[in-house]
């Protein structure tokens, strides 16, 4: 039986108020009780959100942009997922348990869910947001490619669901209001995708400041090329080819990686919906996006 067939899209289940994975949840025991390291860094993202690209920007930068030593292994071996659990797959756990070098973490939870002990180490976190319409639409095409989740439905019916946090990891709004919100109080870096689509460049520098590295600008010149949506769609290392329990011919897992993919998917009605429930949402912060 593969994988695939195993998983046969279980339902979500509750952990702390938070929707999550099924499989995630019945491992959620190992992840509360998880040791986090004072040397840890930390990844943080709704689903969808630039993960993969800014893990895959650390991970260079902490290897001085040494690209072969980069290609060494997919990058969720190199960043593990530290809530992952499945049929077929390793728990993320598990992974990081076994490593005794400086670990790079990725994680999608809210920040009311996180460990403690990250908290407790004061471990650096860098958080990537992205605007809640562009998420949508590539969180409806993940959850029709990735078996782990339920069914999405139409995408109207996926819209109602991310609009009402029926999807794993909750609501949007909620996530990234609560990481915006530990910034005050943790060092965290707060990153926006749609400032890394505008100029690449300027936030791998960011990047590099916040971890304490200094690379020549041939370097940085090196590792903005290969993490370019293109050079990591093309990247087996990258694009999550060799992941299990998920179907490419569905829909790739690195689809575009634009900015305002939401326009092609959005009806008038769906938008105009969409827009009053964002008003109400993201009425109590200082939290803007660009969309």
């Amino acid at each position: 039986m593969s994988s695939l067939e195993e998983l046969n899209r279980p339902p979500l289940k509750l952990v702390g108020g938070m929707p999550i994975i099924g499989p995630f949840a019945d491992n959620w025991e190992n992840v509360e009780r998880f040791q986090a390291r004072g040397d840890d860094l930390l990844i943080s993202t709704y689903p969808k959100s630039g993960t993969t690209w800014v893990s895959k920007i650390v991970d260079l930068i902490l290897n001085g942009g040494d690209t072969e030593e980069s290609q060494k292994g997919a990058i969720f071996e190199r960043v593990p997922f530290l809530e992952c659990s499945g049929p077929g797959v390793p728990s993320g756990t598990k992974i990081l348990n076994k490593q005794d070098f400086p670990r790079v973490i990725k994680t999608h939870l809210q920040v009311e869910v996180l460990p403690r002990s990250f908290w407790d180490k004061k471990c650096k976190v860098i958080y990537v947001a992205r605007n809640a319409k562009d998420v949508a639409v590539s969180y409806y095409h993940f959850y029709r490619m990735a078996y782990g989740h339920p069914e999405p439905g139409t995408w109207e019916e996926f819209l109602n669901s991310y609009m009402e946090g029926n999807v794993a990891f909750g609501r949007w709004s909620a996530h990234v209001k609560g990481w915006w919100r530990m910034r005050q109080h943790s060092e965290i870096l707060y990153l926006f995708y749609e400032d890394m689509l505008e100029d690449p460049r300027r936030e791998v520098q960011k990047v590099m400041k916040f971890l304490g590295k200094e690379l020549s600008d041939e370097v940085v010149e090196k590792i903005v090329k290969h993490t370019s949506f293109q050079a990591m769609k093309n990247n087996p290392m990258a694009n999550y080819s060799t992941f299990p329990c998920m179907d490419h011919s569905i829909s790739p897992f690195m689809r575009k990686g634009i900015l305002g993919d939401w326009k092609t998917h959005f009806t008038v009605s769906q938008n105009e919906r969409f827009d009053e429930y964002y008003r109400q949402e993201m009425a109590d912060t200082d939290l803007t996006f660009r969309m």
